[in-house]
């Protein structure tokens, strides 16, 4: 700094900062070896906080307002430095001012991707990306832990710091939320604002708060895309009978107007033996559906006992109860007639079986005498 540098340094009353940047967070006040003259203005606009560091210590800090720099405003500057001859010389001080509004260009992103377990899917890779806002809460903490003597504090110097933090508390979010894969789209707002919270408790430390978390963009890996795409096609189509038909039918009509020679009377010969297959399949389920109660394919007919009789000192049958019925019609079977069907230990009168009993109804009694 030369000479008129100097001068002018020592005639400058107004310490202030007009922010002519978007990413300026920290701007130390330049002025001629630190000296600052006694009585000069103090000027700290809205969204700034002015921070005052004496030989390494943070001495003051103003907030928003204009500021006569003497001695009753700087009692800590005044403690520290001991001044004795009526505090009327410049005194050495940086002034730091600190940029205190949100910086919404804020981006992070997932370059690996976050290992986590659906209970749909399984385990699955998810990549995330979106924005946040970040914002100074306390000025002093900043400076102690993160500026240090930085003349010009931007965001791209704690950005990447930043966009760690963001990564490594987000698997655990995205974990704890308990949302399946499919409902991560319509959560997306909760698990912003939690990791918000979480962020702004973990940066509190260096007096930094996230008010705002956008998570933009979920995605998993193309495999698991083209799985999710077929799954929602399957979904889109519907019924797959009709749409089988459907698409027999249109390819018949296809070729019916282009009549290809060999191949496409061949290709439409298997299309209309695939759609009579198919039609004649789905003719047999709906009549079976319309002849079985609830429209299931009734059981199999349970087994009848087949039946022996006696006619004549001859051993007829089997006969089932509907034979046995047409024998009585016929006269071969009474109630004397002897009958045996397996599991009897001998021939019995078919009158002596109960279960015979509804068979033997339809037996006419005997005629009368004449």
């Amino acid at each position: 700094m030369g000479l008129m540098d100097r001068l002018r340094g020592e005639f400058v009353d107004i310490v202030e900062w007009l922010d002519d940047s978007r990413d300026t967070i920290v701007w130390r006040f330049p002025r001629y070896q630190n000296e600052i003259k006694m009585g000069a203005k103090l000027v700290v606009r809205e969204s700034q906080t002015a921070v005052f560091v004496n030989e390494g210590q943070i001495a003051d800090a103003f907030p928003p307002g204009t500021y006569p720099l003497e001695t009753r405003n700087l009692p800590i500057l005044s403690t520290l430095k001991g001044w004795k001859y009526g505090f009327n010389s410049p005194f050495k001080a940086e002034v730091y001012f600190v940029n205190t509004r949100q910086f919404t260009e804020m981006k992070w992103g997932t370059q690996n991707p976050v290992i986590l377990r659906d209970a749909e899917f399984g385990v699955v890779r998810l990549r995330a990306f979106g924005a946040y806002a970040a914002r100074v809460v306390d000025a002093q903490r900043l400076l102690r832990e993160l500026v240090g003597t930085d003349p010009q504090f931007r965001t791209e110097e704690v950005q990447e710091y930043l966009r760690q933090l963001i990564v490594g508390r987000l698997g655990n979010a995205l974990a704890t939320a308990g949302v399946p894969l499919l409902d991560l789209a319509a959560h997306q707002d909760a698990i912003g604002r939690q990791l918000a919270d979480v962020l702004t408790a973990e940066l509190a430390e260096v007096g930094i708060a996230i008010p705002k978390f956008v998570i933009e963009n979920v995605s998993v890996p193309p495999e698991v895309e083209r799985a999710l795409d077929k799954r929602t096609g399957m979904g889109a189509v519907g019924d797959l009978d009709r749409f089988t038909r459907y698409q027999a039918a249109t390819a018949l009509e296809e070729a019916a107007k282009n009549p290809g020679g060999e191949a496409g009377a061949g290709v439409g010969l298997g299309m209309g033996m695939a759609m009579g297959q198919q039609m004649a399949r789905s003719m047999a389920g709906e009549t079976a559906a319309t002849t079985a109660p609830g429209g299931a394919e009734p059981p199999p007919l349970p087994n009848q006992t087949q039946w022996f009789i006696g006619v004549a000192g001859q051993r007829q049958g089997p006969f089932d109860l509907g034979g046995l019925a047409a024998q009585v019609g016929a006269g071969a079977l009474g109630p004397d007639t002897l009958v045996w069907r397996a599991g009897m230990a001998q021939w019995q009168p078919a009158g002596q079986l109960p279960e015979l009993a509804s068979v033997l109804a339809s037996v006419p009694p005997p005629l009368p005498p004449q």
